[in-house]
């Protein structure tokens, strides 16, 4: 009897474990990307479906979440998930003539605008390449005009 009170009690707290990380990672249906790095937006906000692209379209949680220590991504499900401006705190990298010149890497991990552009559109424009169809890949399918 002792037994078995203590596998109930063990199980118990195991579900309950289970149930409170799904919880922890609980995360809206839809994203719109505000971002507080830009003073204003000159294009209007992207709205995007988390649970289509998890779900639908199985996208990894890992090809958008990351950590990376020595070029690799450590981040895992589970993990801790942050706002893209903890790392990618500035706007956008300097353009123009007079510009420092910056690798793509360098702007990636600096940089919000380009983090961002590099992540959704690479991944858009890929799957795009491989057939996929209505992925959008124009700057007005995911900033639609403002009425």
């Amino acid at each position: 009897m002792k037994k078995g009170l203590l596998v109930l009690t063990a199980l118990a707290f195991s579900m309950a474990l289970v149930f409170s990380v799904v919880c922890a990672t609980d995360v809206p249906d839809e994203i719109t990307m505000k971002s507080p790095v830009f003073e204003e937006h000159k294009k209007s906000l992207v709205t995007w479906s988390h649970k289509k692209h998890a779900e639908d379209y199985k996208i990894a949680c890992a090809d958008c979440h990351h950590v990376y220590k020595d070029g690799k991504n450590v981040w895992k499900e589970g993990d801790n998930v942050q706002k893209c401006t903890e790392c990618h705190k500035e706007a956008q990298a300097p353009r123009g003539k007079d510009a420092p010149k910056l690798s793509k890497a360098e702007k990636i991990k600096d940089y919000y605008y380009d983090a961002i552009h590099d992540n959704c559109v690479g991944c858009h424009k890929a799957e795009k390449k491989k057939g996929k169809e209505n992925v959008p890949t124009t700057c007005n399918a995911c900033h639609p005009k403002e009425e």
